[in-house]
C-alpha cells in the first residue's frame, strides 16, 4: 500500500524558509519519480517541482526557480522541498506524489500546511 506522509509545513514570516519532508513506504522510492504540487485556498493543484531516478534530474515551476530545491534521501525513502524566500502566494497546502512533472496522480497523502504572512 503506498503511502505518502508529508510534514515540515507550519506558519512563516514573508522571506522565510521552511523545508518540508515526505516520508514514503508500499512503493519502490528509489526507482521513481517523484513529485511536489500544491493547492492554495480555491484553487486547483498546481505543479510545483520534480526530481527523477539516476541522473536526478530535476525540473521547477517558474514560481518556485531560484527559490526552491527539491532533493531525495533514497536510503531514507523520503522527499525534500527546501523553499526559501517565500511569499504570501506560496500559502497552500504542500502535497508529494510519486510521480513525474505534471504525470497522473495516483494517490496523494494529507498535505502540510504552509502560511507565509506577516
Amino acid at each position: 500500500q503506498v503511502q505518502l506522509v508529508e510534514s515540515g509545513g507550519g506558519l512563516v514570516q514573508p522571506g522565510g524558509s521552511l523545508r518540508l519532508s515526505c516520508l514514503t513506504s508500499g512503493f519502490a522510492f528509489r526507482s521513481s519519480a517523484m513529485s511536489w504540487v500544491r493547492q492554495a485556498p480555491g484553487k486547483g493543484l498546481e505543479w510545483v517541482s520534480s526530481i527523477g531516478t539516476g541522473d536526478l534530474s530535476t525540473t521547477y515551476a517558474d514560481h518556485a526557480k531560484g527559490r526552491f530545491t527539491i532533493s531525495r534521501d533514497n536510503a531514507g525513502n523520503t522527499l525534500y522541498l527546501q523553499m526559501n524566500s517565500l511569499k504570501p502566494e506560496d500559502t497552500a497546502v504542500y502535497f508529494c506524489a510519486n510521480t513525474w512533472w505534471k504525470g497522473p496522480i495516483s494517490q496523494k497523502g494529507q498535505g502540510t500546511q504552509v502560511t507565509v504572512s506577516s
